[in-house]
């Protein structure tokens, strides 16, 4: 069973090297676990750290005429919003995010929620 997703879960990346965080905006949110409700829109995500992504641009150098992939700070490019999202629970006329959603960066990799920070939701 999928959990609500709130400001401040972890999220990884399959190619980057640390987990980064979810931020969600507080303005007429309900609440999970004391921290604003995401929804699929929600795609304000810090850095994975370094990223591994040879589609990554940034990764590849060429080194003595050699193309060669170096690890290079991670900046997610977010284009599409995560999916699925709930297909019961609405937030702002917005499908809710929940644990089991996927955010596709625009270089091929795929970021996971890892901790959702949320078990229980107030709804004002």
């Amino acid at each position: 069973m999928a959990n609500q997703v709130a400001n401040t879960a972890s999220c990884k990346c399959m190619f980057g090297s640390a987990p980064g965080t979810l931020t969600v905006p507080p303005a007429g949110r309900c609440m999970a676990c004391g921290q604003p409700a995401a929804t699929i829109t929600d795609m304000v995500v810090t850095p994975f750290g370094m990223c591994s992504n040879p589609a990554n641009p940034a990764t590849m150098k060429v080194i003595a005429g050699v193309v060669t992939m170096v690890p290079q700070p991670c900046t997610p490019v977010l284009a599409t919003p995560w999916a699925p999202g709930s297909p019961t629970v609405y937030i702002g006329g917005k499908p809710a995010l929940s644990s089991t959603s996927v955010l596709m960066c625009a270089y091929g990799g795929s970021i996971q929620v890892a901790s959702p920070m949320a078990t229980t939701v107030m709804v004002p």
